[in-house]
């Protein structure tokens, strides 16, 4: 069986090659792909090939490298010791979380998100965010947009969304945002200052992955407020916190999608299958919507 499949050469470069594929080994699934998710920050960087040394990115990005980490497949064999699926089933194959059966009332297309969704959740989680919280997010791409969607089911009290698109502010708005900033991260301390009566944020979400963005988003933090990064660098070295974070005593913490529990415990109960359920439960609730995205 023949295998065709995307790869960047080098830098800036896109192909599409076609390999072999043998017979699932043991504890090896065959799959065919229905549907993948674009995951536009992680593949453009990874296209790019620009990376500090020492990061993990400059680790990961060799060429010719494969993208791709959010696919939808149907299960055509499976290898020995596999039990869990069987051939038939719709799987959810984001790279290093596991597999994920789909339910028959959820979409393949909705089932690319998972990687996205319990990422975009673990970060609601991480800051310890609690109802009734003004919040701010920076950068409205599919993970900014999922955030505003978590933060509308938590009940948060305003959430402040900031980004220069028109398109990406509209349908923040739609999804729960309650102020609309049309601007550079920059110019928007005096805006955030003026909605939230000079109290300012309690969390902010840098979800752009640009180094610019980390100070000035600093600025529309409160005292003893959080910041949370959610979107990874391949250049912090271009990164500043710029003033106020010691003065403020800002708290300010990364979140990557696969730092979390491996075991479900009393303690730990938020792995990647429990979010996973949340996610897909909340889809199906109507309490978020991945269709317009």
């Amino acid at each position: 069986m023949k295998s065709k499949y995307i790869v960047y050469p080098d830098a800036e470069q896109v192909a599409v090659w076609e390999e072999d594929i043998d017979p699932p080994g043991e504890s090896e699934i065959l799959c065919k792909a229905e549907k993948s998710l674009i995951s536009i920050g992680t593949e453009l960087n990874c296209l790019r090939g620009i990376s500090d040394p020492g990061t993990n990115w400059h680790d990961w990005i060799k060429f010719p490298f494969r993208p791709g980490y959010s696919m939808v497949g149907r299960v055509l064999e499976i290898g020995s010791g596999v039990h869990d699926v069987k051939p038939g089933d719709r799987i959810d194959v984001p790279e290093g979380i596991g597999i994920y059966v789909l339910p028959d009332h959820i979409t393949s297309e909705q089932g690319t998100w998972r990687s996205l969704a319990v990422t975009t959740q673990n970060a609601l989680r991480r800051c310890s965010f609690q109802f009734g919280e003004t919040v701010g997010v920076v950068g409205l791409g599919i993970l900014g947009q999922l955030v505003v969607q978590y933060l509308a089911a938590a009940g948060a009290r305003r959430i402040v969304v900031i980004d220069t698109v028109d398109s990406r502010l509209e349908l923040a708005k739609q999804h729960g945002a309650t102020h609309t900033l049309k601007m550079p991260v920059q110019d928007a301390a005096n805006a955030v200052e003026e909605i939230t009566g000079g109290w300012m944020l309690d969390v902010a979400f840098d979800v752009t992955g640009h180094p610019a963005v980390l100070a000035p988003t600093v600025r529309l933090v409160r005292r003893f407020g959080r910041l949370v990064l959610l979107g990874d660098t391949p250049t912090p070295g271009q990164q500043i916190l710029g003033p106020g974070v010691v003065f403020k005593s800002i708290a300010v913490m990364g979140i990557h999608g696969y730092a979390v529990p491996d075991k479900r415990t009393e303690f730990t109960p938020w792995t990647v299958e429990e979010m996973s359920h949340v996610f897909f439960d909340y889809v199906t609730q109507g309490k978020m919507n991945v269709d317009d995205l």
